[in-house]
C-alpha cells in the first residue's frame, strides 16, 4: 500500500512563493510517476503538474508554466512542487498524486494513490 501525505501549504499574498512537498510511504516510489492537482472550492479537480519515475520527464498545466516546477527525491521518497509568483487564482486544495502507468498524464482518474491534500491560499 502507498501513502502520500501532503505539507507546506499555507497563506501567501499575491506574488509570493511557497514549496510543497509530498512524502510517500513505500519501497518502491522510484517506480512511480507523480502529479499535483489542485481543486478549488466548486470546481472540478485540475491538473497542475507531472513528473515520471525518472524525474527527467515534466509536464505543466499552461495556467502554471513559468511558475510552478516539480521535482522528486527518490532518496527521501519525495516530491515538491515549487510555486512562485502565486496568483489568487492559485487558490485551491492541492494533491499529491502517484501511478505505476499513466497515460494521459492530466487525467485525475489514471492515478491510483491520492494524499489528503494541503490548503493554499493566496490573497490580493
Amino acid at each position: 500500500q502507498v501513502q502520500l501525505v501532503e505539507s507546506g501549504g499555507g497563506l501567501v499574498q499575491a506574488g509570493g512563493s511557497l514549496r510543497l512537498s509530498c512524502a510517500v510511504s513505500g519501497r518502491t516510489f522510484s517506480s512511480y510517476a507523480m502529479a499535483w492537482f489542485r481543486q478549488a472550492p466548486g470546481k472540478e479537480r485540475e491538473f497542475v503538474a507531472f513528473i515520471g519515475w525518472s524525474g527527467f520527464s515534466t509536464s505543466y498545466a499552461e495556467s502554471v508554466k513559468g511558475r510552478f516546477a516539480i521535482s522528486r527525491d527518490n532518496a527521501k521518497n519525495t516530491v515538491y512542487l515549487q510555486m512562485n509568483s502565486l496568483k489568487p487564482e492559485d487558490t485551491a486544495v492541492y494533491l499529491c498524486a502517484a501511478a505505476l502507468g499513466v497515460g494521459r498524464v492530466v487525467r485525475a482518474s489514471e492515478y491510483e494513490y491520492w494524499g489528503q491534500g494541503t490548503q493554499v491560499t493566496v490573497s490580493s
